[in-house]
């Protein structure tokens, strides 16, 4: 197809805003799936997403639409909405020119919605907004393309109203499609440079690539090299998405996006935004790629039942290839053992990646709390610490970054604990205001400013720490809002406060994984209310348990589990009762000696339960 005639864009909305119902009416409109094959949320392949209702991969198709008699290639990717999954956005609005800015008729412009087109408008991409969901009873098209102006800056008469349950408007903006936005950038007849947007590993075929081809051409035979590690391999399969992979005979040029196999073993030689050239006729110069993501939350990951330490290494080495936004990095626990520390973009993402992990790789795991990154402002000068201590600085007090409270260094050579702060962008019902402002100084958050959007709603402007709300905040904002509050926030930098680490005893020994840095006036009642929730996750032994919460050598608060009782007399028919009491003897000097010897199992629901703040 000619270059001029091919159309790459992506789809960007608030999480529940109609995107992959929308893409399911353009896949009909344009003939890719017929009313046999017909599902809801075609392009939501994977079984977490189809239970959870949301979008978590970005997926990529081909279709082909026919205006003013002309027919034009669409590739199109379906991006999720959860400010957890914005990497995935990110890399979609990458590889594209254009995008469709989806606003749901009853709610209107949400956070995430405008995080989504500051992307877009960064990336320099054409935008068509659409107003969704306007066969609801409740729908206010027009009052939201009005809003779509005000808050958004986009020309209200540019929006195309459309309803993705029944179809109505799918025609007009794939017309819109074809009409605004610009063909592809790049150039068939210069050197071949393919960006590589996203793979999956098969057991068969090896790392699937999926790319989108900036200049020159591909073919099938081709022998192709990775620019970023020199590796070089053969093109055994190269096709498009229709929505499902459909091999291709013919070559690919500059503006195509498709996958490629070519027998690809090593995990680590592909990596995402990478560059594919000829090896035959290399490009000069590698394309720029994604900026690297930054973790929000980070945990620790741990085998456990019958999964070996190499089995879950494999596991999250080939996950990985598949989310390129988690990192990974080898630890180790004196009550866990090896395991592997483990970054994300929050909680959801987190719970997503162990799911997955334990589904698709069928390995077993131990999960600690979720914590920050923090920042360590040492004493002494940089050039009189050792060596061995990373971090940063010249001539001035030396720098470090810890993932892991059990890492912190010996209090006496701490100046400052610095942690995360992040800016807030709060939407909600102008009636719940006044609890949203409550919460928000619950969790010692700053107040910046109070904008209105409308006369039922308001944007509220908070710097929040990290660690307060990455927990249940968001569960709490919709509770307090009934639904309709939502919530964007992205990395300020660092803020020195008076921070201690807790740690936690189980029968006298310290566990690592349930240390965790609070703020010192809240040390106390976090310790007692943290030591409440474990007594009730960590099951009785047949000894006495002591649980304390500690900040250096000094216990703070402490709760006990009680042995399970055994009537050591019950086969005592009667007789003399010195008889009883050796019995009870023997039982007291074994409980004395397990509980030296004893160790305590404690399941996986103790870990979370240092983030539950809740009384």
């Amino acid at each position: 197809m000619s270059h001029t005639h091919i159309r790459n864009f992506c789809i960007i909305a608030h999480i529940d805003h109609g995107k992959s119902t929308l893409a399911d009416r353009m896949l009909q409109g344009t003939g890719a799936m017929d009313d046999r094959n017909r599902r809801e949320q075609t392009l939501d392949d994977m079984e977490l997403e189809r239970e959870r209702g949301i979008t978590i991969k970005a997926s990529a198709v081909s279709v082909e639409h026919v205006y003013n008699g002309q027919n034009y290639e669409l590739n199109f990717i379906d991006t999720p909405g959860h400010v957890d999954f914005h990497y995935e956005v990110s890399r979609a609005l990458a590889a594209c020119e254009g995008a469709i800015l989806v606003v749901d008729a009853t709610q209107g412009v949400e956070a995430q919605t405008v995080a989504n087109l500051y992307k877009a408008v960064d990336a320099d991409l054409e935008l068509i907004p659409v107003i969704n969901k306007i066969d609801l009873p409740s729908a206010q098209p027009e009052d939201r393309a009005l809003q779509v102006e005000q808050i958004l800056g986009l020309d209200a008469a540019d929006c195309i109203f459309t309803s993705a349950k029944t179809g109505q408007g799918v025609v007009e903006l794939l017309d819109a499609i074809c009409e605004r936005f610009s063909e592809p950038k790049g150039n068939p007849e210069a050197k071949t440079q393919a960006l590589i947007f996203d793979a999956k590993y098969d057991d068969y075929r090896g790392v699937v690539v999926y790319f989108r081809l900036i200049n020159g051409r591909l073919k099938k035979g081709d022998r192709i090299r990775m620019m970023r590690i020199g590796r070089t391999y053969h093109v055994t399969e190269l096709g498009k998405f229709r929505p499902k992979m459909t091999a291709m005979s013919e070559p690919m040029e500059a503006g195509d996006v498709g996958y490629m196999v070519a027998a690809i073993k090593t995990l680590d030689d592909v990596n995402i935004g990478d560059t594919i050239t000829l090896d035959t006729d290399p490009a000069s110069e590698a394309l720029p790629g994604y900026q690297e993501p930054m973790p929000m939350v980070y945990c620790d990951f741990y085998p456990s039942g019958d999964t070996e330490f190499d089995e879950l290494r494999e596991a999250v080495a080939r996950l990985h290839i598949n989310d390129a936004s988690y990192t990974y990095e080898p630890t180790s626990s004196e009550a866990l053992g090896s395991g592997f520390r483990c970054g994300f973009l929050g909680m959801l993402h987190m719970d997503i990646i162990q799911e997955r992990l334990e589904r698709e790789s069928n390995v077993s795991l131990v999960q600690t709390a979720p914590t920050v990154t923090y920042e360590i402002e040492l004493r002494g000068r940089v050039d009189d610490l050792p060596g061995s201590v990373a971090g940063s600085g010249t001539g001035k007090h030396k720098t470090i970054q810890i993932t892991n409270p059990a890492d912190l260094p010996d209090p006496s050579t701490i100046l400052h604990i610095n942690e995360p702060i992040v800016e807030a962008e709060i939407i909600t019902p102008t009636s719940s205001i006044g609890d949203i402002m409550k919460l928000c100084e619950q969790r010692r958050g700053i107040y910046k400013s109070q904008k209105f959007l409308s006369d039922d709603r308001q944007i509220l402007e908070y710097d929040l720490p990290l660690a307060e709300i990455i927990y249940d905040f968001f569960d709490k904002l919709k509770s307090i809002t009934s639904g309709y509050g939502t919530v964007d926030y992205q990395l300020k930098g660092f803020k020195t406060d008076n921070l201690v680490r807790m740690d936690i005893l189980v029968n006298g020994s310290k566990v690592d994984a349930l240390s965790v840095i609070v703020h010192r006036d809240k040390a106390e009642f976090r310790g007692r209310l943290l030591l409440k929730k474990l007594k009730e996750q960590i099951d009785r032994h047949l000894f006495e348990i002591p649980l304390q919460a500690a900040i250096g050598g000094k216990i703070i608060a402490r709760e006990t589990i009680k042995s399970v009782g055994k009537n050591v007399t019950a086969k005592c028919y009667g007789g003399d009762v010195s008889r009883k009491r050796k019995l009870l003897e023997k039982q007291k000097k074994g409980k004395e000696r397990m509980k030296r010897i004893g160790t305590v199992d404690i399941p996986q629901k103790a870990f979370m339960a240092v983030l539950d703040t809740s009384e």
